[in-house]
């Protein structure tokens, strides 16, 4: 059943018309009325109308794209396909598309918040990027408000991140669990048994997936693993710095370390340089993502390449009603292992 400005004007015991001056911001409210009138705004769940150019369709011709860190190649990345992809034919003012790329900072707050924006302003589409935060409540909400967004005639489509399950939204999910055992066992293969991890955050899906191949490679091949070999961070060089240090510390004798991301491998590398040893004479590095720098490292990063410009597009094409969705509404992206000069075999 529709909420209406009426009742959140009864739950506030305010008029109508007081619950329009707070949201509209146009008139000036006591600051106790209006924390009453945002309150029952929240408890009710109450979505504004958009534009009055978007209240006689049943969306309007804005996108929203969310993502992580915006200045983290990843997700720029994809944002730019995406963004590359919604434009032309099918919006009412010379057939363009309006995109707005919501940055949460990896927030579950600001993740919730853009949605009920986008909500607010009746988005044509709506595409999250990257990896899930592992919370249950805070899964149950995002659940929750796919599925009043997907209701609501916005496409939704969830790129490089795991499925949500009946809430509507067609998800392209990245092989994150095949690739880091894939990699894991490229470096075994070279004859590696004592391999220093650098892992994400904790609470982040990505990073769990991409440890589980990491480890999976290990149990296959009969090596069990030192929970000294294994350090959580942030998915940025200065993480991947003080994680190896630590790893050197914890155990000198390492021969191998396997980086959450391309940024966390170039300050792995800088702290292996750092400590006086070579690349990969002394130590081998890996990452994953296969960013446009991996290549220029020195020397260059041996990877997992996730096509993230062409997932991307193809978000924006499906968000857009130009590709259809996959079938059952979810799609697996493979990466592909990129053997450069970082790893080689451990010296005696």
């Amino acid at each position: 059943m529709t909420v209406t400005l009426a009742d959140v004007a009864a739950r506030a015991q305010v008029s109508p018309a007081t619950v329009s001056r707070v949201l509209n911001g146009n008139y000036p409210v006591a600051a106790s009325t209006r924390e009453r009138v945002l309150k029952a705004v929240d408890e009710l769940d109450y979505v504004l109308n958009g534009p009055a150019s978007a209240l006689a369709a049943a969306t309007s011709d804005l996108v929203g794209i969310l993502v992580n860190d915006i200045a983290d190649p990843f997700f720029g990345i994809m944002a730019s396909a995406i963004q590359a992809e919604i434009g032309g034919p099918g919006g009412r003012a010379g057939g363009e598309r309006l995109a707005v790329v919501c940055n949460t900072g990896g927030s579950p707050e600001r993740e919730l918040t853009y949605l009920t924006l986008l909500q607010r302003q009746r988005a044509a589409a709506v595409v999250l990027t990257g990896g899930a935060i592992e919370d249950a409540p805070h899964k149950a909400a995002m659940d929750a408000k796919l599925r009043k967004l997907a209701d609501a005639g916005t496409r939704v489509v969830l790129c490089g991140r795991p499925p949500a399950a009946e809430t509507g939204a067609i998800a392209l999910t990245f092989d994150n669990r095949g690739g880091g055992r894939e990699l894991t066992e490229h470096l075994i293969g070279l004859g590696h048994r004592r391999l220093g991890y650098i892992a994400g955050p904790l609470e982040r899906t990505t990073t769990r997936h991409r440890l589980e191949g990491h480890r999976d490679a290990l149990a296959a091949h009969g090596i069990e693993e030192d929970a000294r070999w294994t350090v959580h961070g942030r998915y940025d060089r200065r993480s991947g710095y003080e994680a190896t240090l630590e790893l050197l510390r914890r155990d000198p004798s390492l021969t191998a370390v396997v980086a959450a991301n391309d940024s966390v491998a170039l300050g792995a590398c800088a702290a292996l340089r750092d400590s006086g040893l070579r690349i990969p004479d002394d130590v081998s590095v890996a990452g994953f993502d296969d960013l446009p720098f991996s290549i220029d490292a020195v020397p260059a990063l041996t990877t997992v390449r996730l096509p993230l410009a062409e997932a991307g597009a193809r978000a924006g094409r499906i968000a857009m009603g130009r590709e259809e969705a996959p079938h059952g509404g979810i799609a697996s992206v493979r990466g592909e292992l990129m053997v450069r000069g970082s790893t080689a075999g451990p010296r005696d």
